[in-house]
């Protein structure tokens, strides 16, 4: 492909992932319910933004940044009308550590890298393979990140300086062991109460943001009472200027594997948060592709304004729906109102108690947990809980890319295995009813019918081979093929292996029913080559068995006078 060439299919390929007049048209068509959905989201987002930021180790106004700077440009550039992007549970989760072994620059950088990392996912066209990952791996990590944010948000919660480590069932007990010394009670009551108002009133109001209301409250009813605990302190009036003064190339290297694990946990919730967004819908479709882009835009550009790497969030999404949301203009509404909110409230904003954004994120995190649904898989099968909490596990234990790749494991194990437990090789009666009695008793003795059914690949080959290994000794062994499903290589490879065997004892091989799509992989291990030559393959079961009897005349076991066909009233 010449260079010319290569450039245009790349801009086709580009073109294709940019925004077009269609989400413009979209735009203008309702936008009073947009602009209301949108200033609902920023209600909800505000204090989700600075708790994110915090827990992330770069300050509340990184959180605030990239909930304007990403949400921005991922409503633009993104697959859906009715995602809402911006810093989330999940990936503070993957930060933290980053953070602790790279600074804060160790996090722009790993944004940057993976912001590249999904613009080349796109072009590769790698979003439509997220909906292949099972329901129980994608409540198993919801289980385990709802598990990390709670245990996150304990210090904050109780009023202690958050311990070392990287572990944050370790650093959780620390902030226990601290507190049990020297007892904070103010943090604990505002994180407490924030969490409580919040859980009880989304049941009694699921419309009313109580989160914006108990963070008000927390920090009007500290000022008040001069309580002893941590605020946010000062934020920008303004977004900084972009820069990458932070970016250090000799580090690059040691920070792909985090970029790698970035990138992974943004594809997967962003994909997964617009899936949900579909189910809420009835006219509404994501372009997957072009939501991976557009994450990509948001996470390339929102690291240069000191922002942390961003996904798109399932809870503001699903706020922004409800909200009645019909377009990219909600999302960008979102953006900035609280753009605005920085310029006007940030002397306010510094007031706000760290332990109440820690109620938040308690809550927060209880939410997210869908006891209905975990219920349901657990009761499911064995295998959907044995994957549900091994991913839930892993991510508590591990990390959240980790624990993925440990969930489709595991579901593709038992996946295969379950497969090949359906998969059979059994023995089937000869159609031979217009044969003569005796040659009938002759044909049954010395030939037998083996039909394959379901997949024969390699997790069900070498059990076919041990079976047909152990026939009796018979003259002509008829392979049914008809109904194997797929075949891959080494269950041919077991298939002529099997096959050889066979004739090494003196058994002749017959193969009926080839599918056209499976000659091909059998030619290739060099099956049919070898027993179409003898012309030992059929295209039905009924030949193979007049070749049978054929071969059974020439070696003499059936008289070569026996007829072909005997007339019914025509008694031996």
């Amino acid at each position: 492909m010449s260079p010319a060439v290569f450039a245009r299919s790349t801009w086709r390929q580009v073109a294709a992932l940019l925004p077009g007049r269609a989400d413009v048209a979209a735009m203008r068509r309702q936008p009073r319910r947009d602009l209301v959905a949108g200033l609902t989201v920023a209600v909800v987002a505000l204090p989700l933004a600075l708790g994110f930021g915090v827990s992330s180790g770069l300050g509340a106004a990184a959180g605030l940044v990239t909930a304007i700077v990403a949400g921005t440009l991922a409503a633009l550039f993104g697959g859906s009308n009715l995602q809402v992007s911006g810093p989330t549970g999940a990936m503070t989760v993957v930060l933290v550590p980053i953070v602790g072994r790279y600074g804060p620059g160790g996090v722009l950088t790993v944004g940057v890298m993976a912001g590249l990392i999904l613009l080349a996912l796109a072009l590769l066209r790698a979003g439509r393979y997220v909906r292949y990952v099972p329901a129980p791996v994608v409540e198993g990590f919801t289980v385990g990140i709802a598990a990390v944010i709670f245990l996150q948000q304990v210090p904050a919660a109780l009023g202690v300086p958050a311990p070392d480590g990287e572990n944050v069932s370790v650093v959780a007990w620390r902030a226990l062991v601290e507190f049990a010394g020297r007892p904070h009670w103010s943090a604990l009551a505002v994180a407490l109460g924030v969490a409580a108002v919040m859980l009880a009133g989304a049941r009694w109001r699921p419309t009313v943001p109580f989160s914006l209301i108990m963070v008000a409250v927390a920090t009007v009813v500290a000022q008040l009472l001069s309580l002893d605990i941590a605020r946010i302190g000062v934020l920008p009036a303004t977004l900084p200027s972009p820069s990458l003064g932070f970016l250090d190339l000799t580090v690059v290297p040691t920070l792909l594997t985090s970029a790698l694990a970035v990138a992974a946990l943004a594809a997967l919730e962003s994909l997964l948060s617009a899936t949900v967004a579909d189910g809420m819908t009835v006219n509404q479709r994501h372009d997957p592709d072009r939501e991976l882009f557009g994450q990509g835009v948001a996470n390339l550009v929102t690291p240069l304004f000191g922002g942390v790497p961003a996904t798109a969030a399932i809870a503001r999404t699903a706020v922004n729906v409800r909200s009645g949301a019909q377009s990219r203009l909600a999302a960008l509404t979102h953006a900035i109102t609280l753009a605005v909110i920085m310029l006007a409230a940030a002397p306010l904003v510094a007031y706000i108690p760290v332990a109440a954004l820690a109620g938040v994120l308690l809550a927060t995190a209880v939410r997210m947990v869908e006891v209905g649904s975990l219920a349901a898989l657990a009761r499911a099968t064995r295998s959907d809980a044995l994957i549900l909490a091994l991913t839930a596990v892993a991510t508590l234990a591990l990390d959240l890319v980790a624990a993925v790749g440990i969930g489709l494991l595991v579901a593709a194990a038992l996946a295969i295995r379950k497969i090949a437990g359906a998969a059979r090789l059994e023995e089937v009666p000869l159609d031979i009813a217009d044969h003569h009695l005796e040659e009938a008793a002759l044909l049954r003795e010395h030939i037998v019918a083996y039909r394959f059914d379901g997949p024969l690949f390699f997790a069900a080959a070498h059990r076919f081979l041990l079976e047909l290994s152990e026939v009796a000794d018979v003259r002509v062994i008829i392979l049914r093929m008809s109904r194997v499903s797929t075949i891959d290589g080494s269950g041919a490879l077991v298939l002529r292996d099997a096959i050889e065997r066979l004739e090494h004892r003196d058994i002749t091989v017959l193969v009926s029913g080839v599918r056209a799509d499976q000659e091909k992989i059998l030619d290739a291990v060099g099956v049919l080559d070898r027993l179409g030559a003898a012309g030992r393959v059929f295209p039905g079961t009924a030949e193979a068995i007049d070749a049978a009897r054929a071969h059974l005349r020439r070696t003499g076991v059936l008289a070569a006078a026996t007829p072909d066909v005997v007339d019914p009233a025509v008694q031996p």
